[in-house]
């Protein structure tokens, strides 16, 4: 099902546009820090326990010891210690930067995705400029106000969508690394950020908790400086941007009224058919029913708890070895879904999108003052 959050100016004209502007980074000086790739990581939500482990042990000086720490404290005197001692430092000079990725995506295909990365201001929903796509939860906004409350840097880059062309500079990268398997690339963009943006209307693709948390924080800290965030603005007319499905593992789902096949699962999802229920080796396909994305159709038929995975063969084989009881296998959104979804002000279910791939922490911080 979709939810509805927002007033009604997010449904229709933009009364106010977004703010963007260029930044003093502050980035890794690889001559005190090591190799960058020792330092980056993915964003802190889609770290498990054994992989934190793992990025803590890679560096002393690993974003993770920032974006995942014990104790939000001590991350913020790791911060700056970092910064005294040149392991951090911060540029001169403002510039946004141009940010691209090549990948392999789930389905196996090679993309190249870009964006421009830049400060933008933080706006309450209701103003229509900043849309959102997901419900959002309050146990994570809780642990990343204790740390940007601490911090008062940001450390990690948000995601957005932006319905226009932007382009990136030519000439070799300035930063590269290899990150899980995808390749990134940093420019510098000398000056402001393109006029383009002056009108610019943002959908959230990733990065829910982390927007709302900036915008309460501003709330209370009441300072300008508060207010903006450090985000990859990516415009939505390149083939590097797509939407994944993630898919659901339950214990029981509701089969009645859909139309049970002899077909694998994985082929009717390949044609295009679905969502399709998977449980006790058997195939169902169920009717959307008017719902807007598969994942709203199928939230009804489920209670109880609920495992994601973007890997369809992997949820089948969960299933079939009696790790979970019913398979949920769901199509992909497509980007013109989400936008009029947060257009109208709804929200869909969570793990609705994956937007693949992430977003690499650890190339470039936005401080919240000069350090």
């Amino acid at each position: 099902m979709t939810t509805q959050i927002l007033g009604p100016k997010a449904a229709g004209s933009v009364s106010r546009v977004a703010l963007v502007r260029s930044f003093r980074a502050v980035r890794y000086d690889e001559r005190e820090a090591g190799p960058l790739a020792l330092l980056v990581a993915p964003p802190y939500d889609v770290i498990g326990p054994e992989e934190r482990a793992a990025y803590l042990a890679a560096s002393p000086f690993n974003v993770v010891h920032l974006t995942l720490p014990d104790d939000e404290q001590q991350a913020a005197e790791l911060w700056h210690e970092w910064l005294g001692e040149g392991v951090l430092v911060e540029d001169g000079e403002p510039a946004c930067w141009w940010l691209e990725q090549d990948f392999v995506g789930p389905d196996g295909v090679r993309r190249t995705r870009g964006g421009l990365v830049c400060a933008l201001r933080a706006e309450p929903y209701a103003e229509g400029v900043i849309l959102p796509h997901e419900l959002t939860h309050a146990g994570p906004k809780e642990g990343r106000m204790r740390l940007l409350r601490a911090l008062r840097a940001h450390v990690e880059p948000l995601f957005f969508l932006y319905d226009g062309a932007l382009s990136g500079p030519g000439g070799p990268p300035l930063v590269e690394v290899e990150l899980e398997g995808v390749a990134s690339r940093l420019w510098r963009v000398e000056g402001d950020p393109p006029r383009a943006l002056a009108e610019a209307q943002l959908v959230i693709a990733d990065g829910h908790h982390r927007y709302e948390t900036a915008l309460a924080f501003h709330e209370q800290d009441g300072t300008e400086e508060s207010a903006w965030l450090l985000a990859v603005v990516v415009p939505t007319d390149q083939d590097g941007v797509t939407i994944f499905p993630t898919h659901r593992l339950v214990d029981e789902v509701d089969v009645s009224g859909a139309e049970a096949s002899d077909e694998p699962p994985l082929e009717l999802l390949r044609r295009g058919e679905g969502p399709v229920v998977y449980r006790e080796g058997r195939s169902y396909e169920l009717l959307v029913n008017g719902a807007t994305t598969d994942a709203a159709a199928i939230e009804p038929l489920i209670s109880g708890p609920v495992r994601y995975t973007p890997r369809a063969d992997e949820a089948v084989e969960l299933v079939d070895h009696g790790e979970a009881g019913a398979a949920l296998l769901l199509r992909a959104p497509t980007i013109e879904q989400v936008r009029e979804t947060a257009r109208r002000g709804r929200t869909m279910p969570q793990k609705s999108t994956y937007f693949y791939p992430k977003l690499p922490s650890g190339l470039l911080f936005l401080p919240l003052a000069s350090p």
